[in-house]
């Protein structure tokens, strides 16, 4: 959202301006830590999520978009995750994703290769999840079915995986659409699953546009259904306008507090 925004320092305002409270951001590195937190402070909104660092500081990762299930790769993740650290409290932030990676075409067709990617996401989320502790931030992990070959695509995946860490500090991103994407069922999923949920992205499926264009997803009954089981954290608008940001939040107005 607001891309035609000059910068992601101007987005905090623009957003502010377009009467939200919080924001959430995929790569804040593109910034100075304090050109980004002035951002934040002058446009008075809250930064409620962001993900962990993926660049090429540590390493050249081509398509694989993350480290954290990527074999032989531990340490430029634990530094990555260092770098989130540093975004994360600067921005008060109290949430970080840390995208698993994808493999390749070949790895992703050999069960040895996918239980080894397996196992070290398990065993950097388990170090992920303790170290965020510390500092009182919550780790979160999303499916993802817009990246080929990506190691975590299905929700009920992600929380055999969150089930396999075994640490409070861990929780599901689910994104609604890639949900719809990768298996529907929303509603039974949402109630299956909403102890594991520690935040919800919304867009329409299939455009990505937002939620009140055209397609498969009825949000109206699924935002009532997420209300009525009891859901209290955010909701983030994980969309690409269909033109300008602000001409396309009428659908928000029910639902502002």
């Amino acid at each position: 959202m607001f891309q035609e925004c000059s910068d992601l320092k101007d987005r905090y305002k623009a957003a502010k301006n377009a009467g939200f409270d919080a924001v959430e951001c995929g790569n804040p590195y593109v910034e100075s830590i304090n050109e980004l937190v002035r951002a934040k402070e002058d446009a008075d909104v809250q930064q409620i999520l962001i993900n962990s660092f993926v660049g090429d500081t540590f390493i050249f990762l081509g398509d694989t978009k993350g480290l954290t299930a990527v074999p032989m790769q531990e340490e430029d993740f634990r530094q990555s995750l260092e770098l989130s650290i540093k975004y994360a409290e600067a921005l008060k932030c109290k949430r970080i994703h840390t995208p698993c990676g994808a493999m390749s075409k070949e790895e992703a067709q050999i069960p040895e290769v996918k239980q080894r990617w397996e196992s070290t996401y398990i065993r950097n989320l388990r170090y992920a999840a303790e170290r965020l502790k510390q500092v009182g931030i919550m780790l979160l992990i999303e499916p993802v079915t817009t990246i080929p070959n990506c190691f975590l695509t299905r929700t009920d995946q992600a929380i055999d995986i969150i089930k396999k860490v075994d640490h409070h500090n861990i929780k599901l991103l689910l994104d609604l659409f890639h949900a719809q994407r990768g298996h529907g069922n929303l509603t039974q999923t949402l109630t299956d699953y909403m102890p594991y949920i520690g935040h919800i992205q919304i867009s329409q499926v299939p455009s990505r546009h937002e939620p009140d264009s055209d397609g498969e997803i009825n949000y109206p009954f699924i935002f009532h259904t997420i209300a009525k089981l009891g859901y209290k954290g955010w909701i983030g608008c994980e969309y690409t306008p269909r033109g300008k940001t602000e001409d396309g939040l009428r659908w928000l107005a029910p639902y502002r507090v």
